[in-house]
């Protein structure tokens, strides 16, 4: 009968002590409210919702800082702010992955300079191609207005051909003159992206030259 009592005894205290625990590692939290008034509690303090409240470890160190309640407004108001700041952490992970990437295609000077070269001559090539077209052109209407001669004084007299031959020229160097225009215009856009890269690059390249010093 004892060593029953005595089971039942050690049980419900290890019971209790379970129960116990949740409140034993529970922290306490403390603020100062509104009117200045110190309060500890061992649960949020309703007093001190629109404040931080600070929650102690059972040895009177800070665990952590809880709060405040924010309205729908301030909830918001931070939710877009985290939002912002998302996006400008991206950025940055965006501009570093283009730069790796930048560093691993152009490792020195030398191979961005080739490639600057190379994409030039690839426009200077088609510039020539369009400035020989022009020269064809040229020769055409030559021969064309050699032909418009014998209809100096009367051009309405000339053959509906041979007016769409000028017309038809006329139309072709003008589009050969525009395209070549833009193409100029695309050297100089290729000169400022590789302007623009290389003083990323800059940076990239003079640590790397560092490290490989002795």
């Amino acid at each position: 009968m004892a060593g029953a009592v005595t089971r039942h005894f050690f049980a419900g205290c290890g019971l209790a002590l379970v129960l116990a625990l949740p409140c034993a590692a529970q922290g306490i939290y403390a603020c100062v409210d509104g009117r200045g008034n110190r309060i500890t509690s061992d649960r949020p303090i309703p007093e001190c919702l629109d404040r931080t409240q600070r929650e102690l470890n059972r040895s009177g160190t800070v665990r952590r800082q809880v709060g405040p309640n924010l309205t729908a407004d301030e909830r918001a108001e931070l939710e877009e702010k985290e939002r912002l700041a998302a996006i400008a952490n991206a950025r940055i992970v965006e501009v570093r992955r283009r730069d790796r990437a930048l560093f691993v295609r152009y490792p020195n000077p030398q191979a961005h300079d080739r490639e600057r070269v190379a994409n030039i001559a690839k426009i200077d090539e088609v510039i020539k191609a369009a400035n020989k077209r022009i020269a064809e052109l040229a020769q055409q209407r030559v021969a064309a207005d050699a032909e418009m001669e014998f209809y100096v004084h009367n051009p309405a007299r000339a053959p509906e051909t041979l007016k769409r031959k000028l017309s038809d020229i006329e139309g072709s160097m003008t589009i050969q003159q525009r395209f070549i225009a833009e193409q100029e215009n695309e050297k100089k856009r290729v000169h400022a992206r590789f302007d623009e890269e290389r003083v990323r690059l800059q940076a990239l390249w003079l640590p790397a030259s560092a490290a490989k010093k002795p």
